[in-house]
């Protein structure tokens, strides 16, 4: 399942966990002929995502949500709290609010969709191994459309995000990326990257993902 990096750099190392052994290897083949990748293993269900994660030391996990016996929330939880340097990527057919959120809650850099091209695929894989998350549009437009913020009166991370930041933070909720925000907003892709930096530092945040969460979460939608 080897692929060369065109780029000679070290291939992402992803291990692919999904109940079906159909859709397993499926995935698992279609992404081992991407370049940059290397798919090192899979696994049926979360217990199993949990020992290989330490085992194996992928990068990126590519995860089902919904499996037998402990499922792919719980299994991020446990990655993330035992593995942390590895990314966790949900890869399902289901876009329900409700996983995305525990998912993302949990520890989550990423929800996705099945229906997803395998070369998307790969390179939502490589830039979840760079630190980018991603939400497939349709579950952002889902968590758009959530249930009403929370009241404000609960505990806010220090510091408060400005008036330009608060407009950069509702297009990555609706799951824009740098480039489009930059056009948007008349910014340059590197002002558009240091905001970000700056909207997750001072928000104690862990990615877009979270940020999505938190936009959604303090009525910014």
């Amino acid at each position: 399942m080897n692929s060369p990096d065109p780029e000679g750099s070290e291939a992402v190392r992803v291990l692919v966990v999904d109940d079906q052994e159909l859709v397993r290897e499926g995935i698992a083949s279609l992404l081992g002929i991407q370049p940059g990748i290397h798919v090192i293993g899979t696994a049926a269900d979360g217990a199993g995502a949990v020992d290989a994660a330490l085992s194996l030391t992928p990068d990126v996990i590519l995860m089902d949500v919904r499996m037998p016996g402990m499922d792919g929330v719980t299994a991020v939880a446990a990655v993330h709290g035992r593995a942390p340097a590895c990314k966790v990527v949900m890869l399902t057919t289901f876009d329900d609010e409700e996983y995305v959120v525990r998912a993302l809650r949990a520890g989550a850099v990423g929800y996705l969709l099945k229906s997803l091209p395998a070369a998307e695929l790969a390179d939502a894989v490589r830039l979840a191994h760079r630190g980018v998350a991603q939400l497939d549009p349709a579950v952002a437009r889902r968590l758009a459309a959530g249930p009403p913020p929370r009241p404000r009166a609960e505990a806010e991370p220090a510091g408060s995000p400005t008036a330009r930041e608060i407009e950069i933070l509702r297009l990555v909720a609706a799951g824009a990326t740098n480039r489009e925000i930059a056009a948007q907003l008349y910014l340059s892709e590197g002002t558009v990257k240091n905001h970000i930096s700056r909207i997750l530092t001072r928000l104690g945040l862990r990615g877009r993902a979270q940020a999505a969460l938190y936009a959604r979460d303090h009525g910014l939608l």
